[in-house]
């Protein structure tokens, strides 16, 4: 079961989403997408939040009131961080999920330190989460076929843009091969006027 949630904090619709233990969280890690964004309270245990970002989004421009969101709500499904103040939350994106096969089921670790970024909740603040319940979806999708769905999709298009820039190519290498040739053509009728006003036909002799 996976936790779906959507942020109307902004006029564009983000979701949210989080597995119900440990366990859903290393499917979550395996299948996660390169537009999410993945959300942990620092040094204690917590749910994983994610947010997935719109097509061509980093994680620098994720709106303000957004962030709050999934900060309050990582903060919310922490035992320990729901009980007090002034949490520390990390974000990062999935492609710096670092799993390797010693750690413990839901650990994770970091490719790049430098790529974690850090924001604090100062206190829980009902208004946001009651909000964010209100959007709450339970659902078992399989993560497995909606990546690859998603890995399709982006392969085709990459496919599809490949085709048409071969196609402007070819398009280009037409013209500039058509342009030459008639400079060739313009340059030929030139020398063909020069020859004919040097052949001696112009004199007014006929016999």
């Amino acid at each position: 079961m996976v936790f779906y949630f959507t942020s109307g904090a902004v006029p564009a619709v983000y979701t949210i989403y989080m597995g119900k233990d440990k366990y859903e969280n290393e499917d979550l890690i395996k299948y996660g997408w390169p537009e999410d964004i993945w959300f942990h309270v620092d040094k204690l245990s917590s749910a994983h939040v994610y947010l997935r970002l719109h097509k061509g989004q980093t994680v620098d421009d994720i709106p303000k009131e957004v962030l709050i969101d999934c900060a309050h709500l990582v903060k919310a499904n922490s035992i320990q961080g729901c009980k007090m103040n002034n949490v520390n939350v990390v974000y990062t994106p999935w492609t710096n999920l670092k799993k390797t096969a010693d750690m413990d089921v839901g650990q994770i670790g970091f490719h790049r330190q430098k790529d974690v970024k850090m924001l604090t909740v100062e206190k829980k603040v009902n208004e946001i989460l009651n909000r964010l319940e209100k959007t709450k979806v339970e659902r078992f999708p399989d993560l497995a076929a909606e990546k690859e769905a998603r890995d399709r999709e982006e392969r085709n298009e990459k496919k599809a843009q490949i085709q048409e820039m071969k196609r402007k190519e070819k398009e280009e290498m037409k013209k500039k091969k058509e342009l030459e040739e008639l400079r060739s053509y313009s340059s030929l009728m030139k020398a063909e006027n020069m020859s004919s006003n040097q052949d001696g036909n112009d004199s007014d002799d006929f016999m």
